[in-house]
């Protein structure tokens, strides 16, 4: 059997596929078209593919002996899992993994925001520092403050959880009780609103579809503290980009990290230029141990998928309904 993948991943992971399949790899170190992934589709039984591949029914219908597609990711609104089950084929993920790495990242945008860390790296570097000064670089406290957590899953919990250390009050909005959250942290369950209005610190942590699709607007920016600082390790859409400028530049909010885009990998040149903003590059993820284990993962689900068993991660395991 023939696999596809995308982009080169860590070794381990591929030498894994190499034990049981022939293996075609994009050489080029950048995001392939949709007419590239369908070139490199041609012919091939599995398909390895990134978060940032759009893999849509146009994609899955274009190659005949397509059995299995392995999401080298945790989410999967990439690809169009409706398409894949209708042609029986498994979709992947890999869950779990990347959970501590991401909190992390969320972490560290957090206390980079709070502490002006990378304004003052650049001020530092240029010169400007001339000594110690009682109005330089005034950010905001951590501890004793209120964290407000949207969306408590695996990253959430984790999230919520690395607090314990700052004594911080801790609200959540997520569709369940989080009873690890309530009884570990004494957490709160409330609603959008009022997390927005009494929260220091938000983190949002939610999948996107529809109703998380611009979750956070201009209504929500101007719910929040003018001390407030919100973080996105989700998805780039969950916040509206333009409504996200217009509070950074207007001191709505305190401000802001993220680490996604609505428009990925384009970011608006507005916000580029903010200086209550820090941006990373879609990099929560990036540890040698979590990029690793996601290569594994994603290899081992392909290598079940396509000897016909149920991979470890399927999310549309209706597919082997009757099959097994």
């Amino acid at each position: 059997m023939r696999v596809f993948v995308t982009r080169k991943i860590p070794e381990l992971g591929l030498n894994l596929l190499r034990k049981e399949f022939e293996l075609e790899i994009n050489p080029h170190n950048r995001v392939l078209t949709k007419e590239e992934i369908m070139r490199g589709l041609k012919g091939k039984d599995g398909l390895l593919c990134l978060l940032t591949d759009p893999i849509d029914k146009d994609v899955i219908s274009s190659e005949p002996r397509l059995k299995m597609i392995a999401n080298y990711a945790v989410g999967y609104d990439n690809v169009d899992i409706k398409a894949a089950t209708e042609r029986g084929i498994p979709v992947s993920n890999t869950p779990g993994v990347l959970t501590d790495t991401t909190a992390e990242m969320a972490w560290a945008l957090l206390f980079s925001v709070a502490r002006h860390m990378v304004e003052g790296d650049k001020f530092t570097r240029s010169g400007r520092f001339k000594g110690w000064a009682p109005m330089l670089m005034l950010g905001q406290d951590v501890s004793n403050k209120t964290l407000g957590i949207v969306g408590v899953g695996r990253i959430g919990t984790a999230f919520a959880l690395k607090s314990k250390g700052f004594n911080m009050k801790v609200l959540y909005v997520d569709s369940r009780v989080n009873e690890t959250l309530e009884n570990e942290l004494g957490a709160q369950k409330v609603d959008l609103p009022l997390l927005l209005k009494e929260s220091d610190f938000i983190s949002l942590h939610v999948p996107l579809n529809r109703a998380t699709h611009h979750m956070i607007s201009e209504k929500e920016l101007k719910m929040m503290k003018k001390n407030a600082v919100l973080i996105n390790t989700s998805r780039g859409p969950v916040v509206d980009e333009r409504a996200l400028v217009k509070a950074l530049k207007n001191k709505w909010i305190f401000g802001a990290g993220f680490d996604v885009y609505e428009h990925e990998p384009d970011i608006s040149e507005e916000l580029k230029k903010l200086q209550n903003v820090v941006l990373q590059p879609h990099s929560a993820s990036a540890t040698f141990e979590t990029r690793t284990n996601m290569a594994i993962m994603a290899a081992e689900n392909m290598i079940a998928g396509l000897k016909g068993k149920i991979p470890p991660n399927c999310v549309n395991t209706e597919v082997f309904k009757g099959k097994l």
